[in-house]
């Protein structure tokens, strides 16, 4: 199987990047320089019309949206997501992912990037401001979960594994406090301790490493 993953350092691409590291897969990665205007090229968009990463090329076509790319994967490769017995716990899993990419990561967005929200240092600090309030309830949602075992599904790593690391990874990069939520910053540790998650990482940083060599780097944080 042919995979090629287009991705941007620190941003949601390196859910499924550590999600073929999991799997042991054997891929490619390819960088989208966001200030080069790469993911509004006519090719680009011809694989993704939405100008976003993640995209995963595969043999059977590109797939886009981290829910797919990860509904896919688990298909290919096994121990990446439960086996559901049952259309209700299939759909269970589908919330899980979707509470994290519908619900959770549009959250992430106004606290990292609120320029893209709204103009004025005013109205971008009471965006970031709002989605910080919005985050606490979320958080403690999440610390429960993942209180109630090591790992999102008990002791069987997941996606949504990968998933709820990176939001960690870019709220606590923002300020966000983890003091009150133990079990995520357990969880967070447990996580970093993985070969696979290590190596998912390092390759993140080389992309970044290439966008500031290229003097390609985003300003924001």
């Amino acid at each position: 199987m042919t995979l090629t993953l287009y991705a941007a350092p620190g941003a949601c691409s390196r859910v499924p990047m550590m999600t073929l590291e999991e799997a042991g897969a054997d891929y490619e990665v390819k960088l989208v320089r966001f200030m080069k205007g790469e993911h509004k090229r006519p090719d680009y968009l011809a694989m993704h019309p939405a100008g976003k990463v993640p995209l995963l090329l595969t043999d059977d076509g590109p797939v886009t949206q981290n829910v797919a790319i990860a509904r896919y994967l688990a298909t290919r490769f096994d121990g990446l997501l439960p086996k559901a017995t049952t259309p209700y716990a299939d759909a269970q899993i589908t919330a899980d992912l979707a509470f994290c990419a519908d619900t959770v990561h549009p959250v992430v967005t106004r606290i990292r990037m609120p320029m893209f929200m709204a103009d004025g240092e005013d109205a971008m600090a009471s965006v970031r401001a709002k989605a910080m309030d919005a985050m606490t309830p979320l958080a403690q949602l999440i610390d429960t979960r993942l209180g109630k075992g090591k790992w999102w599904y008990g002791d069987a790593w997941s996606v949504m594994d990968a998933y709820v690391y990176w939001i960690w990874f870019r709220i606590t990069g923002a300020g966000f406090s983890g003091a009150d939520i133990p079990h995520w910053a357990a969880h967070a540790q447990a996580m970093e301790a993985r070969p696979a998650i290590q190596r998912a990482l390092s390759k993140d940083a080389s992309l970044q490493a290439t966008l500031e060599a290229e003097g390609l780097a985003p300003k924001f944080k």
